[in-house]
């Protein structure tokens, strides 16, 4: 019996890119939230940073230690430099979102707040910190203080 050689046909293989594994899927960090509580009147500006609750303090600072004479407490760049100071520490304890509370001086004082608050917020929103909701909690009386400067009120 003769062999029969069968021819050998070569098929190509057509050859697969290589594919690159799939990298992980990264899991969204969840995000951690913080209470900045703003107290802006026309002479200074501080800033708190509180858990949800309001218990525990993360970090705290304000105009006037952010500045030499007593005049620039109040000014917004006194209040820019105090949130970096707050958002530097927020951001080493991991805290990505904040509330922000603003407070003026009121009761029977000033109902609006100082020059400082919005430059707080302005700037805590450039630095990356998500800013979550803005509320005003500046304390209205009900039953009308009476203001001081007497009866005739304040004779300039």
């Amino acid at each position: 019996m003769t062999e029969e050689k069968k021819p050998e046909v070569k098929t190509e293989q057509k050859e697969t890119p290589a594919q690159a594994p799939k990298p992980p899927e990264l899991k969204r960090a969840k995000p951690r939230f913080a209470v900045v509580h703003v107290y802006s009147s026309k002479n200074d500006t501080i800033i708190t940073a509180t858990d949800l609750s309001g218990a525990e303090t993360l970090a705290w600072a304000s105009g006037g230690m952010m500045v030499k004479s007593d005049r620039e407490e109040g000014k917004p760049y006194a209040a820019m430099q105090a949130t970096l100071k707050i958002v530097g520490n927020l951001k080493e304890k991991g805290i990505t979102h904040v509330h922000v509370r603003i407070r003026a001086p009121g009761g029977n004082g000033l109902k609006t707040p100082g020059p400082g608050a919005q430059a707080v917020i302005r700037t805590m929103a450039r630095t990356g910190i998500r800013i979550g909701k803005i509320d005003d909690v500046t304390p209205v009386p009900t039953d009308s203080m009476k203001r001081k400067g007497g009866r005739r009120g304040r004779r300039v």
